[in-house]
């Protein structure tokens, strides 16, 4: 399918990512990737969007594994287009619900009411085992939520990053690899920019994610950065200086 890249695959994990978007609202809207991990006969669902497409994505998860395999969906964070449809697949499924500490006290308003379903992070992140390998709950704060996670598949040894590393691209350049990092860089500046808070903070995570073998960092938004393309990315990102160095020049006062 055009919407669905399939990102790893051995004898018993895969990898998917899948970009659907919200056809009603999809000229206002920045282009969204949900991602599906499977081991066996479990699964974690990352980022799953909002309302506009959980039948489509609820339908191309079933073509991988019954969505009652789901064992857990991650929520990097509170935005609409990560956690909108959480009241929807939590009837649709029985998988926990992992997402920040901060957030569990908002998730009543996105229509969730069943709290005991809520496994909370708390803000040094957490591993947790997932068959033979195992899932790393980044920290991520204030890139650009003040709660907020990445995660890192050990079997993979793909990084979900979330809104790091996202991109403003035209709709024929979305979703491809990225092979010329200086080419692809005007369009993570002023999205960067913008909402990571401050360089501390990203050289914080860069750390942190240093920790591990990287394969592939998968965005949230835009294009993928594989092998020697996400070191670049990191060599960069760590030098991004944020909305905090510019707070003078946004509020104009």
């Amino acid at each position: 399918m055009k919407n669905e890249t399939l990102l790893y695959e051995d004898d018993s994990h895969k990898c998917v990512m899948f970009s659907l978007e919200d056809e009603e609202h999809k000229d206002h809207s920045l282009s969204v990737n949900q991602f599906l991990i499977i081991q066996h006969e479990s699964a974690i669902l990352i980022d799953p969007g909002s309302g506009g497409i959980f039948g489509e994505l609820y339908d191309a998860v079933a073509r991988h594994i019954d969505p009652s395999k789901i064992k857990f969906i991650f929520f990097s964070h509170q935005d609409p287009d990560v956690a909108g449809a959480i009241a929807e697949w939590s009837v649709a499924t029985s998988a926990k619900l992992i997402m920040s500490q901060l957030w569990t006290r908002f998730m009543g308003h996105y229509g969730l009411m069943d709290m005991g379903r809520i496994i909370a992070l708390e803000d040094h992140g957490a591993r947790i085992k997932f068959e033979h390998d195992f899932l790393q709950f980044i920290p991520a704060h204030f890139l650009h939520s003040p709660g907020n996670f990445s995660l890192y598949d050990s079997r993979s040894k793909i990084l979900f990053s979330g809104d790091i590393g996202a991109a403003v691209l035209s709709p024929q350049n979305l979703n491809k690899n990225v092979d010329d990092f200086e080419e692809h860089r005007p369009f993570l500046e002023s999205f960067h920019g913008r909402y990571m808070a401050a360089n501390q903070f990203c050289r914080a995570w860069v750390k942190c994610v240093r920790k591990y073998e990287i394969s592939m960092i998968a965005p949230q938004h835009g294009s993928l950065f594989k092998e020697k393309m996400a070191q670049h990315f990191l060599e960069w990102f760590e030098k991004v200086e944020g909305g905090y160095e510019h707070c003078e020049e946004l509020y104009g006062c």
